[in-house]
């Protein structure tokens, strides 16, 4: 009996080695496993974070490279038009009557109403009338305004009686359901100038006369660049693919920027709506739709500025 209780005794002093040395090694293992693990979730947050800053810097210098587009043709970010061609003037003419007078079917040119001098006309033959206009493609008035008075307006240019130009810019860019109609117009419009600028006139004709709803989705960039083309652009797949890139939304937000804060050439006239028409710098305040009004406008404005710049003929000292 006590010879089998002596030999279940405790564990002997070599099992107790044994057992703790598997112990140690366990330990170490999982030591080692919590190493590895540490250090691929380092290497994984350090390797997306280099990623994350490459990115970043990719894009800040290609942001940085790329330069901000200016369209060409363009002076004081006015378009200067040089050619009247491709707009149905004759049907806008016939439906809205007699420019000036309401009667007649011929369009009033802009020249003094009294008879000056034979030097005195010669002087005044040298200054046509200078007219800016600030369109927003998206505004009704803008709409109203080109519509009523291109007749009369192609006919002053064509007999250069007047200079025209016209200031793209967007003031109702939020207007348009978050489609930035407004700004992209303007931008098409800058394309066109720089790369079609004969086909300029016709081309804001055309689009303030297929102007969109305020408040609708307005055109997309595909189908600024189509009007483009049925405008008669030259270099298509140039206008098409400036326009569908919108090359020049930046310069639009720039030149709308610059004309709230001051006009150039005014008496400290800012844009405030459009479309904001000047002549010889001075506002037009009447009715948009009143070719009539408008054409005495410009006689007026004319006139006064002839008056204030002709010189009477001095006569000879005997």
């Amino acid at each position: 009996m006590s010879n089998d209780e002596s030999q279940s005794a405790p564990i002997t002093s070599d099992r107790r080695e044994a057992v703790r040395e598997k112990a140690l090694q366990v330990q170490a293992q999982q030591s080692r496993a919590r190493v590895i693990r540490t250090a691929a979730i380092a290497i994984a947050i350090a390797a997306v974070v280099a990623v994350t800053a490459l990115v970043v810097t990719w894009t800040v210098g290609s942001a940085a490279s790329k330069p901000l587009l200016d369209p060409d043709n363009v002076t004081d970010d006015g378009v200067v038009v040089t050619s009247v061609t491709g707009t149905t003037m004759a049907d806008s003419s016939a439906e809205m009557g007699a420019p000036g007078a309401g009667t007649s079917s011929e369009t009033p040119t802009p020249t003094p109403t009294e008879t000056p001098s034979p030097e005195a006309s010669a002087t005044a033959a040298q200054s046509a009338v200078d007219i800016r206009v600030y369109v927003d493609y998206l505004s009704p008035g803008s709409r109203d305004f080109q519509l009523a008075n291109a007749p009369q307006l192609s006919s002053w240019v064509t007999e250069g009686a007047a200079t025209l130009s016209y200031y793209p810019v967007a003031m109702l860019t939020s207007k348009s359901n978050g489609t930035k109609y407004s700004l992209r117009a303007a931008s098409a419009a800058a394309c066109v100038a720089t790369h079609s600028p004969d086909t300029f006139f016709s081309f804001t004709h055309t689009l303030l006369e297929q102007q969109p709803a305020v408040d609708s989705d307005g055109l997309t960039d595909e189908e600024l660049a189509t009007i483009a083309q049925a405008a008669g652009a030259t270099s298509p797949k140039v206008v098409r693919a400036c326009i569908e890139d919108e090359d020049f939304a930046a310069w639009a937000k720039s030149a709308t920027d610059r004309a709230l804060e001051g006009i150039p050439g005014t008496d400290g006239v800012a844009l405030q709506s459009t479309p904001m028409i000047l002549v010889n710098g001075k506002p037009y305040v009447g009715a948009l739709d009143d070719p009539a009004e408008f054409s005495q406008f410009v006689l007026t404005i004319a006139s006064d500025s002839y008056y204030k710049t002709a010189s009477p003929t001095p006569t000879p000292t005997p």
